[in-house]
């Protein structure tokens, strides 16, 4: 009944099997890729016509964690995996990066992967499963896909690359400082298509390094997809790329020249509109028949890269006069907005990122579902794209995958300069609004991040900048690498090279390319210039701020204590009454964690010391032979009970109350009189010792007594 094939190799320390033939037979490909006991179906479906009139290439990648894979149920009301995590969308658009330039030019044919985890091991993350299956389950399709293409993660520890870390080495790297790197690349037999990694500063030369060393082990498992293929493949889908060769000389004839002069305007709203006019005319002066041919969108954007990359190639001018190394002007300020913890505005040419920091405390902090469990997060970085930062008038108010995205990669270039948890207990929140924007909003929002988290008194290790480069290649095998890329260049252009660091060392790098990879020599090359780039925006940076600035007023403060953790149950109270009682009095937070490490947190200097007094009334323990002020709670024959420590009593004998003999103790004494009293010591079964009669009632002062 079942026609099927399986294939596996040794890879690390672990055997991936790639299988096919029993499950979703009706799509045109599908693969179950499994690493260890982590398995993720990858199906692979494809229009076999072009939608009429269709002018791009619509795949759509969707990437889905099913909550059983782990033997979890979902959380939430419904019971049920609703709409995408972020680690999904993520994921998507990992796997959509690498295989998206590798379908045949001019295939506009709709493309749908779904990939679903099964299983997880919590060992081995699903993500570079998936980008393997994903690929395995193309390459059998019969679609036209150059692959195949693999992935690999790569950590390192110790100056040694690491192939495929388990989950718990990845996570929270923040406090793992041995491992410096999380790196994931994917890529072909021949050249490498993606890089996504969250570093702690490292040199260009072991960045560079970690992705060759991925590289270099993904080229196996590209060989075992082709082995899969060999066996089981379906015939190639018929498709030759459409020739529009004429329509796209009409084009040329019509506009070229007026193409140029718009590119030529510096200014991009005035270059947009000088670009928007010469379409039109161009399309006034072609037939009727040619404005319904289905490329004619391509065939312009074909006149437009002509233009901006031959010229740039040749003459080393960009579009806007700069030349290929040069940084737009940058102006960075900061403290701009009153009642924000922290701000700042950072504007780089038509970039701008208005970034606000606000402070919280423990209740503040990010909780999160995976599969690999529940953990919480006090960084989080958030990015908005509103339409008026283009100039545009478009749909608003949705969370789309580009902001995802954006947001995460700005959120791993700044993760690794925070401080400890330990010495800055806050939970932080980063918003980026992109206020403007041409070319590299993320990175304006790594330099603004750094610059508002200083601005709220964050006490960052080091600065972080971050930059966009670009890649111009012709067919002849020159190139241009540029810096600070344009919105216009990155459109027509065939890299885009995200670095971000600090002076150190880069702590993030993205790259997607749009060509069929590119070689070891040109990365190495983009990595110096974005350095280089990296040092000067610092330096720009460093006119508005160097160092954490004071603490805003309104942010509020945090006094942190250890508390032994038997003494835990005490603080918090039956039903969490006297925990409870400590907030009401005091108006300060109060969060605890199971180690005994106590968060007070208030605007109010007052409400935190009171907090703080109340909770050590209740943990400490005290010493003998301090002097301690007490109110008398039950009075005896032979003593007096005074309560002189939290809710602690002790006795007062009778004998030790006054340096003479009483006939009772209400002689001097009456309930609820406040008294000094001095801690004896402690007898054989722990009761308290306390005494009046060596302490100034009136002063509180141990009375020395004169041995002369």
């Amino acid at each position: 009944m079942f026609k099927e094939s399986k294939v596996s190799m040794e890879w690390g320390d672990e055997t991936l099997t790639l299988e096919t033939g029993k499950i979703a037979r009706q799509a045109d490909g599908c693969v179950i890729a499994t690493l260890g006991e982590t398995s993720v179906l990858c199906a692979v479906t494809f229009a076999k016509t072009q939608k009429p009139g269709q002018d791009f290439f619509p795949l759509t990648v969707h990437y889905g964690e099913k909550a059983y894979a782990a033997g979890k149920v979902p959380g939430g009301f419904f019971k049920r995996e609703a709409r995408p995590s972020e680690k999904e969308t993520l994921v998507s658009r990992l796997i959509d990066r690498p295989i998206r330039p590798l379908f045949v030019p001019g295939f506009k044919n709709e493309v749908l992967v779904i990939c679903t985890v099964l299983s997880h091991d919590l060992v081995n993350d699903p993500d570079v499963v998936a980008m393997i299956g994903a690929s395995a389950a193309l390459t059998i399709s019969g679609a036209p896909f150059m692959g195949p293409i693999a992935a690999a993660r790569v950590g390192f520890v110790d100056g040694e690359y690491i192939l495929n870390p388990e989950c718990d080495d990845m996570h929270d790297l923040r406090n793992k400082p041995e491992q410096r790197l999380e790196l994931v690349v994917a890529g072909t037999k021949d050249a490498v298509m993606m890089v996504e990694s969250e570093a702690y500063e490292l040199t260009e030369a072991e960045m560079l390094g970690a992705v060759n060393f991925a590289h270099d082990n993904i080229k196996p498992v590209i060989d075992l997809i082709i082995e899969l293929a060999e066996d089981c493949a379906k015939e190639p889908f018929d498709f030759a790329p459409a020739d529009y060769s004429d329509l796209s000389k009409a084009v040329a004839k019509a506009g070229e020249k007026d193409m140029r002069a718009a590119f030529a305007i510096t200014d991009k709203q005035e270059r947009t509109s000088a670009v928007a006019a010469v379409r039109e005319a161009i399309k006034a002066a072609l037939t009727d028949e040619q404005l319904e041919d289905a490329n004619l969108g391509s065939a312009m954007k074909g006149l437009e890269a002509d233009i901006l990359r031959g010229d740039v190639v040749k003459t080393g001018k960009r579009i806007d006069g700069r030349d290929t190394t040069t940084v737009r002007p940058i102006v960075s300020e900061t403290g701009l907005i009153a009642r924000t913890h922290g701000s700042a505005l950072f504007t780089r040419g038509e970039t701008q990122g208005l970034v606000i920091t606000t402070l919280g405390t423990g209740d503040d902090e990010q909780m999160i579902d995976a599969l690999t469990g529940t953990y919480r997060s006090n960084f989080m970085l958030h990015y908005n794209f509103p339409p008026y930062s283009v100039g545009e008038v478009g749909r608003f108010g949705f969370t789309g995958r580009r902001e995802i995205g954006h947001g995460k990669l700005a959120w791993r270039a700044l993760q690794a300069v925070l401080p400890a948890a330990t010495d800055f207990p806050y939970t932080v929140r980063v918003v980026s609004e992109i206020t403007e924007s041409n070319g590299s909003s993320s990175m304006a929002s790594v330099c603004g991040g750094s610059l508002s988290m200083m601005d709220a008194g964050v006490p960052l290790k080091a600065p972080v900048a971050g930059v966009a480069m670009g890649l111009i290649m012709q067919e002849s095998g020159e190139y241009a690498i540029l810096t600070d890329i344009l919105g216009d260049e990155d459109h027509l252009g065939d890299m885009d090279f995200k670095v971000a660091g600090t002076e150190n060392g880069i702590t993030s790098l993205q790259m997607d390319i749009k060509i069929t990879g590119i070689t070891t020599e040109i990365m190495e090359k983009a990595l110096a210039q974005a350095k280089d780039a990296r040092i000067h925006i610092l330096g720009e940076m460093s006119n508005a701020l160097t160092e954490a600035g004071e603490f805003s007023a309104h942010a509020p403060r945090i006094e942190t204590m250890q508390i032994p953790t038997d003494k835990i149950r005490e603080v918090i109270g039956s039903g969490g009454k006297v925990i409870r009682e400590i907030v009401e009095v005091s108006g300060a937070k109060v969060d605890i964690n199971d180690e005994g490490i106590i968060k007070i947190a208030s605007a109010n200097a007052d409400s935190i010391a009171k907090a703080y007094e109340m909770i050590n009334s209740i943990v400490a323990e005290p010493e003998a032979g301090v002097i301690y002020k007490g109110k008398v709670v039950k009075i005896v024959d032979f003593g007096a009970f005074v309560n002189f420590f939290g809710k602690r009593d002790g006795l007062v004998h009778v004998s030790q109350i006054e340096n003479r003999r009483l006939n009772h103790p209400s002689d001097v004494l009456k309930e609820g009189q406040e008294v000094w009293v001095k801690l004896l010591g402690f007898d054989d079964r722990g009761k308290v010792r306390l005494a009046m009669k060596m302490v100034d009632q009136a002063t509180g002062k141990e009375i020395v007594e004169d041995k002369e």
